[in-house]
């Protein structure tokens, strides 16, 4: 008898009883010691015996059950045992002997192997026809034999075996990284530090690997034969073995779900694995419904890759290849399912589905993962399925969870890729609304830009984008349909009853497993245009990543002409290219430049690129300043190609010159920052003699103005240049008639850069060309300028005496020249006839230019007969030691009769010459400053502003005294003059020209609340990031006295004492309630601007230097005083003057939101409520030591002055001791009154809030019951076919969670989020 010669190794008839008695009565769960004589013989027998022992069980099994099929006749293989007198209950004690050595983790390899080989023995035995009868069944030895392979397998066999030499890609794949990487809440014995002193040798992996492998066919033969109908637990341990089994090793090569009968076919463990999930919904094992219910319970984590034990928070798995290839596998598995069982497995897919959906993490990874897993799994369901579970999505995607929301948009996406879904499939006529991608996009996609996160509305945006790029032509008319004016509106048919809802799904509600319902909420729709405004509006929210996703959406729009190709579009991308984010910087420049790849040929689109990508040259950022250089190298250098007249250039050199003519035209104010762009290429060695003989080669074409402004910004940066094609070209500027202004200063430019290389014949006829052109006084203003600069450029040598007689004496000459023709004009009696305003304005020009580089050549007769431009001063000009008087401005003079053009440039000539006489300056500085204040000509008023700016660069002491004068322009009527007065002031304090003295700051403050707001917001631009910078106490240093003076108040000692003129008071007065909200909005911007130790210390100075000053009766309390002080406790009740680091919500609320939380947030979020602890002490100690007295005196004061103040005291102290309101006592224990009534403000205003949230919860509950109330702001996404109704109770299966309120709903903007219960008690979620 071989099987009876097999047994004899496990010594049955040597144990004894007793032992065997206590093995049984212990139940299996724990190892029961054996006599050492008998331990030690049976743990010396090797896993060859095990094996012949197997394979002898297997073939009697086999021959048994052949026998029986065809005469059963064979004898059983528990009659065979019982003849021998083999004990069953000593071979199933023995069995569990071996099974739980090898369960230890401080197993040897050999007892491991063994151990899986006593449980295959054990499996086999129990699945032999009779094995009950027999009583070898055990429910515990089987859970234990079952669970034996996670045991056995070591958790970190990839360590150990790097100190092993022998290494194959077989013993690679053993490794599991679920396995070594196991959550904590998985279990921990004492004795796993025994276990890190084994170490497993490659071949040690391999011995155990086929010892596992036995088991699991071991086990899969089991569930052939063997029902667990009867037993639950079992089932569920089993299902949960071949789940955590699908990671063990890689698999080689697809895997086949069809079924197998032949075991020993299977080429890896997850292939065994998935064959024993099948196996476990077969009608053997029991309960179909229940067995599939359990099978997908544990397939849910192995497609959310997550690592679910037997109780706990799901922990994530690193994504590697490994665990996505197990997914895939996962997925199709199921696929498989329910295409083989069809309607039964249906259910369970909604609710897995559900649950793909409902237990979500926020990392995007994972969501992108898991939105690919929903649309894999979708497209097996029919079209009414389909419909269902995308109406349950639209309720999902108004969930009050913020990660739901953000994956709603995901599987939109993934499910938008799908083909469309025709109407005529779907069986129930209320569904069919469902099915379009147009509802998916309107109703779903397009719905969550109005989200309450702005991590949720980036998203949607940034998807909407992408939607344009999909091939379905339905999706780009729905998106069309949002945002096109002509577009048809959509309009949903049809809403769904409760009772079609029912008709149409099940609920399992007998099972864990099992649905929850969600209600839907009616969305209201809104016009084209109103979408298309919401978008620009989200293009500047205050969140970073909002704004880049609402670029992108933008962009995308454009592209594909859903919006018109407008300037005031294409302006919002430019000006993005300047957000105050790098990173929304970075975007912009990325969209603007795909947008022009798209449209080369746009001629706005052109300027817009411009616009955004030129001045990011002078970034702070460089980051942000190499992608533009590498923008506009790309574009603009890189396409410089030889020219061709029979040549035609490509789409790519045609955009190049077309850009490059709107910078010589439409775009010149870019000039500066272009010029920078080549002071850093000229670093980096771009501009070689192949581009500039490329770029001359254009110079010819009609495209030449462009290359000449190259040339202009190239040729002093290039050492050798084909000098005769440049002075060919000026030879023919000179002969022409008709010459573009712009071209012909970027000619003169080049001319200028090329002096030094000239020789001494070719300088002098280019220095005649020059004044004979000058002379004729016929260029343009421009033109002059570049011509006496290029002048300059050949006069220039490094002897300055030589320089300065060149200049003085070809200067001169043009000075001569105009001062002869404005004496002509000006003494002649027939002047006036021979008056012409352009040669005039022409001459003036000339004269102040020439006149900077020729100082000596001004005499006294030139200042007067400019000045007599001005004035009528004419006959001073005989006698030239007469003088103007000083103290008259130049409007207060007898009038001549020049327009006010001449009179304009006549002051910008005079203020030239007084740039180089400081006599002058001393003479005519108090008549601009009198022209300043009465001047009625808005262009003389303006120059007048730069002229004294200009001065105070070089007569700083000088003109400081007149700085009051220049400053009372920023509340000119004209608002050109403020604009003008805001840039050159901030210049002069950016350069400490001018210092911030006496009323200086406070003119500018006012500045914020100029009535144009396009100066309004230069002044915060000003203010915030450019002389913030370079002072950062600024603002707190002047805080307290803007009270003070912007209230016209001077009683205090201290505060508002600088000198100022009566009128200046006036102009600068925002005194009165007619001004307040201008005075709160200065406050608010320089609070804004504070660091929590700022508002801190002005807090307390303002106890000091405000409150005890009345509460001391230092000052009045008059009206003028309770204006001061009600408005003091005002400012200090604004939530600007609370602590950030106190008020401040946990984890920040910065722009860029984490997606999860990881160490390092966790962190920070622990640093922040322990800082938050700190400075709340300190706040209460300061508050108790320094406040609270001044609070309790001023308190006694008002109420027997009786003084309306009162009622902004209490309001102060209501807000400040909101967050204190338990501890109020505690703070006023001195005055027990005041205590009480702190008490009763605050219990009165926590009514007032409950009453305000009874109303609203009762307009919500309106709304959900089917009351129609009107939308509190108009939302763009198409008519709902969801009708609002009210929460259905759910019903709880074990494990028990608390039942959310039915009609807590929120209503936020359009939308409403319903309370579900939290993602990590599993339960199912069906669409309501």
């Amino acid at each position: 008898m071989e099987l009876i010669s097999a047994l004899q190794f496990l010594k049955l008839n040597e144990l004894p009883k007793a032992w065997v008695d206590a093995v049984w009565d212990l139940e299996f769960t724990e190892r029961h010691s054996l006599d050492e004589n008998i331990a030690e013989e049976l743990t010396g027998s090797g896993d060859k015996a095990f094996i012949t022992l197997y394979q002898c069980l297997l073939d009697q099994a086999a021959e048994q059950q052949q026998s029986a099929s065809r005469d059963g006749g064979s004898q059983s293989i528990w009659a065979t045992l019982g003849e021998n007198e083999v004990s069953i209950k000593s071979l199933v004690a023995v069995l569990s002997f071996f099974v739980l050595t090898g369960k230890a983790k401080a197993a040897s390899v050999q007892q491991r192997v063994n151990g899986l080989h006593a449980a295959s023995v054990y499996l086999l035995l129990l699945g032999i026809p009779g094995s009950i009868a027999n009583k070898v069944f055990h429910e515990v030895l089987l859970d234990t034999c079952s669970e034996l392979t996670s045991h056995c397998w070591p958790q970190d066999s990839g360590k150990k075996r790097k100190k092993d030499g022998l290494k194959s890609s077989q013993t690679e794949g053993k490794r599991s990284k679920p396995q070594r990487t196991d959550p904590p809440e998985m279990e921990v014995d004492e004795e796993e530090e025994e276990e890190e002193a084994l170490h497993f040798s490659g071949r040690d992996l391999m011995k155990i690997r086929e010892a596992v492998v036995l088991l699991v066919q071991s086990l899969l033969r089991l569930l052939q034969t063997f029902s667990l109908k009867d037993r639950p637990q079992s089932a569920s341990n089993c299902t949960r073995i071949f789940s955590k089994l699908l990671y063990f090793e890689p698999v080689i090569g697809e895997i086949t779900f069809a079924a197998q009968k032949d075991i020993t076919k299977l080429r890896s463990v997850p292939e065994m694995s998935f064959y024993g999930l099948r196996l476990l919904c077969s009608p053997t094992q029991g309960d179909q419904k229940e067995s599939l219910r359990r099978v997908f319970y544990q397939l849910l984590y192995v497609i959310l890759m997550m690592n679910k034990g037997k109780q706990g928070k799901p922990s994530l798995l690193v994504p590697s290849q490994a665990i996505l290839f197990t997914r895939d596998q996962a997925i199709h598995f199921v696929c498989h399912l329910v295409d083989e069982l069809k309607d039964l497995a249906l259910p369970f897919l909604h609710i897995l589905l559900q649950h793909i959906c409902f237990q979500m993490v926020e990392k995007s990874e994972f969501r992108s993962h898991g939105a690919q897993a929903v649309g894999m799994l979708t497209s097996q369901m029919a079209s009414t399925d389909y419909a269902c579970f995308i109406k349950w999505l639209f309720n999902y995607s108004r969930h009050s969870k913020m990660v739901c929301r953000l994956f709603s948009v995901d599987v939109v996406m993934v499910l938008l890729e799908q083909p469309e879904r025709r109407p005529e499939e779907c069986l129930d006529p209320e569904l069919t609304c469902f099915l379009p991608h147009k509802f998916l996009i309107q109703s779903l996609l397009f719905a969550r830009r109005m989200d309450d996160s702005p991590t949720v509305q980036g998203h949607a945006l940034a998807c909407l984008a992408q939607c344009l790029e999909l091939p379905s032509f339905n999706v780009t008319r729905a998106v069309h349909n949002l945002f096109s004016a002509t577009g048809t509106q959509t309009v949903l048919e049809g809403e769904i009853t409760e009772g079609g809802s029912q008709n149409s799904q099940k609920t399992y509600r007998t099972l864990p497993f099992r649905t929850v319902e969600m209600s839907a909420t009616d969305v209201s729709d809104c016009h084209a245009k109103e979408n298309l405004a919401l978008l620009l509006k989200r293009v500047k929210d205050l969140k970073t990543n909002v704004r880049k996703s609402a670029l992108q959406a933008l962009v995308g729009l454009l592209k594909h002409t859903v919006i018109p190709m407008s300037w005031e579009n294409l302006a919002i991308l430019s000006e993005r290219c300047r957000d105050p984010a790098v990173s929304v910087k970075k975007k912009a420049l990325q969209c603007i430049g795909e947008l022009l790849t798209a449209k080369p040929e746009c001629s706005v689109v052109q300027k817009a690129w411009l616009q955004g990508v030129v001045p990011a040259v002078v970034d702070s950022e460089n980051s942000v300043q190499d992608k533009a250089l590498e923008a506009l190298d790309q574009v603009l250098l890189s396409q410089v190609k030889p020219y061709s007249a029979s040549r035609h250039l490509d789409a790519s050199q045609r955009l190049t010159w077309d850009l490059l003519g709107l910078l010589c035209h439409d775009c010149q104010n870019l000039g500066r920052y272009f010029s920078r762009a080549f002071t850093i290429w000229s670093k980096q060695n771009k501009f070689t003699q192949t581009f500039i003989t490329n770029l001359i080669s254009h110079t010819d074409a009609d495209h030449a103005a462009g290359a000449w402004l190259l040339l202009s910004k190239v040729v002093a940066l290039s050492p050798r240049l084909p000098y005769g094609k440049i002075l060919d070209a000026w030879d023919s500027m000179v002969s022409s008639k008709d010459v573009n202004v712009t071209t012909c200063c970027h000619i003169l430019c080049v001319m200028g850069d090329i002096a030094k290389h000239l020789n001494e014949d070719t300088k002098s006829r280019i220095v005649n060309d020059l004044m004979s052109w000058l002379k004729t006084l016929a260029l343009s203003l421009e033109v002059i300028c570049a011509a006496l600069e290029t002048l300059y450029q050949y006069g220039r040598s490094e002897n300055v005496k030589e320089t300065q007689a060149f200049l003085n004496h070809h200067c001169g000459e043009l000075v001569s020249v105009c001062e002869a023709y404005l004496a002509g004009i000006i003494l002649s009696e027939n002047g006036a006839q021979n008056f012409n305003e352009e040669l005039m304005v022409k001459h003036l020009h000339t004269l102040g230019v020439a006149s900077l580089h020729c100082p000596a050549k001004i005499g006294k007769r030139t200042v007067l007969l400019v000045e007599s431009v001005l004035t009528t001063h004419s006959d001073k000009l005989a006698d030239c030691g007469d003088e103007l008087p000083a103290s008259l401005p130049l409007s207060q003079f007898k009038a001549n009769s020049l327009p006010t053009r001449v009179r304009a440039h006549g002051v910008i000539a005079l203020g030239k010459l007084c740039l180089q006489h400081e006599d002058l300056v001393q003479k005519y500085l108090p008549v601009f400053a009198r022209e300043l204040e009465v001047g009625t000509e808005v262009a003389v008023r303006n120059n007048v502003v730069v002229i004294m700016c200009d001065l105070c660069v070089r007569y700083t002491n000088i003109v400081d005294h007149y700085i009051p004068n220049i400053s009372g322009c920023l509340r000119d009527n004209e608002a050109v003059i403020r604009e003008q007065t805001l840039i050159m002031l901030t210049n002069l304090l950016q350069e400490e020209f001018v210092k911030w003295k006496g009323s200086l700051f406070f003119r500018f403050m006012v500045g914020l609340v100029d009535p144009v707001p396009a100066i309004a917001s230069l002044c915060e631009y000003c203010l915030v990031h450019l002389l913030l910078k370079k002072n950062s106490e600024m603002f707190s240093q002047h805080f307290i006295e803007c009270i003070f003076h912007f209230n016209s108040y001077n009683k205090h000692k201290s505060y508002n004492k600088f000198p100022q003129s009566e009128r200046e008071k006036a102009q600068f007065s925002l005194k009165g309630a007619q001004h307040r909200e201008k005075r709160f909005r200065i406050y608010r911007f320089l609070l804004e601007h504070f660091t929590d130790t700022q508002r801190f210390n002005v807090t307390i100075k303002i106890n000091q230097t405000v409150l005890a000053c009345f509460a001391d009766e230092e000052l009045p309390l008059d009206a003028d005083g309770a204006e001061i002080l009600s408005e003091t406790f005002n400012i200090l009740s604004l939530n600007e003057m609370k602590l950030q680091a106190v008020s401040a919500p946990a984890g920040g609320s910065s722009g860029e939101e984490p997606e999860e939380e990881n160490m390092a947030s966790m962190a920070k979020v622990v640093l922040q409520a322990a800082q938050k602890k700190v400075v709340s002490q300190v706040q209460k100690k300061a508050f108790i030591e320094n406040t609270v007295p001044l609070v309790i005196s001023l308190k006694s004061l008002l109420e027997q002055k009786r003084s309306p103040v009162l009622r902004d005291l209490m309001s102060y102290l209501q807000v400040t001791m909101q967050e204190h309101r338990n501890k109020v006592k505690d703070f006023f224990p001195g005055d027990e009154q005041l205590a009480a009534e702190v008490e009763f403000a605050l219990k009165v205003a926590e009514k007032e809030k409950e009453m305000e949230k009874q109303m609203e919860k009762q307009m919500d509950n309106c709304s959900l019951t089917g009351d129609a109330r009107p939308p509190s702001r108009p939302c763009s996404v198409q008519g709902s076919p969801i009708r609002s109704r009210p929460l259905l109770p759910f019903t709880f299966a074990t494990p028990q969670l608390l039942r959310p309120n039915t009609m807590s709903a929120r209503l936020v903007q359009t939308d409403r989020y319903v309370s579900i219960p939290a993602a990590s008690h599993y339960k199912g979620i069906t669409a309501g």
